[in-house]
């Protein structure tokens, strides 16, 4: 169940969803969540259900640009759940309103590094995003099939040569391209039109190295389970699911640092109900929401003190210590990366064979 940012149903599916999930019918009071499906589990609408004796309506979108063409073309949920490095596109559209964290009791819960985040402050108590939960992006690997990298870990063991067809990528650019920039000393955030070339070359290399691409955990699970790959870009939730079936893996920590993406709640700028939004937002941030998204879904929750609540061995099949905010300051935030339609037209051609 652990699909992040991937499509799993279809346009005819998700609107079947809305259906099932809502109780309700829209305009029954009830603020309506636009979201990734894992995220309007139960545990994050519970805290809502209670306080308002209704379910919220919820929406889910298959993926950030999905859900950005649908709300410019005039849909209008309440609450929305993009990550970092979108949500500045959205704020831009004005599609959002500052959210006042002076009105959410579970503010000041979420760890201080998330809070600092640049780019979230509106000035005073108000902020643009909340940070709900955060994860990795990294390279899993075989610890038996590829040993000579348990102790030199290198995100370069997807260009080694030995391993070509046994390696799999991740499909998304703001997963692939900062990773595969990096093992050539490109900051993807920051890079030149000529480094840009650099990163189509390498990209292009990484390509004939794959047996496939894809951010289907379950398809990347499958893969190193079996043997299939030997290694593959995956978030640290697949990592974990591994884990748990005490497969033969590591989670790559390269010197430089692992890429950390930050996942949050923005508010419509013109929201049904603005109490009722913000409760849907503190509802999500709650103590059991945090202890569900951790260890059931495999992120990390931005609720610190729901991490007091979970056990050592969660964090140790995780690969994580409980000094979360040192392992946040040590790794690099996922950000916007500038011409994503280019990267993106690019990397389309380049996963074609153009």
């Amino acid at each position: 169940m652990t699909i992040r940012r991937i499509a799993i149903l279809t346009v005819a599916a998700i609107g079947a969803a809305f259906l099932a999930w809502t109780p309700g019918v829209a305009g029954n009071g009830a603020v309506t969540l636009f979201q990734w499906e894992d995220y309007m589990d139960p545990p994050f609408l519970a805290d809502y259900k209670k306080q308002f004796k209704e379910d919220p309506n919820v929406t889910i979108f298959a993926d950030e640009d999905e859900a950005f063409a649908k709300m410019r073309a005039g849909y209008k949920p309440d609450v929305m759940g993009p990550c970092y490095y979108e949500f500045p596109r959205w704020k831009e559209a004005g599609l959002l309103q500052p959210i006042d964290t002076a009105k959410l009791k579970n503010w000041n819960k979420i760890s201080p590094t998330l809070r600092n985040l640049p780019g979230l402050s509106a000035g005073g108590t108000k902020v643009w995003f909340v940070p709900h939960y955060w994860g990795n992006t990294s390279v899993t690997f075989r610890t038996d099939l590829a040993p000579e990298y348990v102790k030199n870990p290198s995100w370069n063991i997807l260009f080694d040569p030995k391993y070509k067809g046994r390696i799999a990528i991740m499909d998304g650019v703001d997963d692939t391209v900062p990773l595969v920039a990096a093992t050539i000393g490109i900051n993807a955030y920051t890079m030149t039109p000529d480094q840009w070339k650099k990163v189509q070359a390498r990209l292009r290399e990484v390509i004939k190295q794959s047996r496939f691409v894809s951010s289907d955990d379950t398809a990347l699970a499958q893969g190193l389970a079996s043997g299939e790959i030997v290694a593959a870009m995956t978030w640290r939730a697949t990592f974990s699911t591994l884990k748990k079936e005490h497969k033969p893996v590591a989670y790559m920590k390269p010197k430089g640092g692992m890429f950390t993406y930050v996942c949050g709640l923005v508010m419509h700028k013109n929201p049904s109900n603005e109490a009722k939004a913000l409760a849907l937002i503190d509802s999500s941030l709650s103590d059991s929401a945090g202890v569900y998204t951790i260890q059931h879904i495999g992120d990390e929750p931005a609720n610190q003190d729901a991490l007091a609540k979970v056990p050592n061995s969660t964090f140790e099949n995780l690969g994580l210590t409980r000094d979360v905010e040192t392992f946040l300051k040590s790794g690099i935030f996922q950000q916007r990366l500038k011409d994503k339609d280019k990267i993106v037209a690019s990397w389309t051609e380049i996963k074609a064979g153009l």
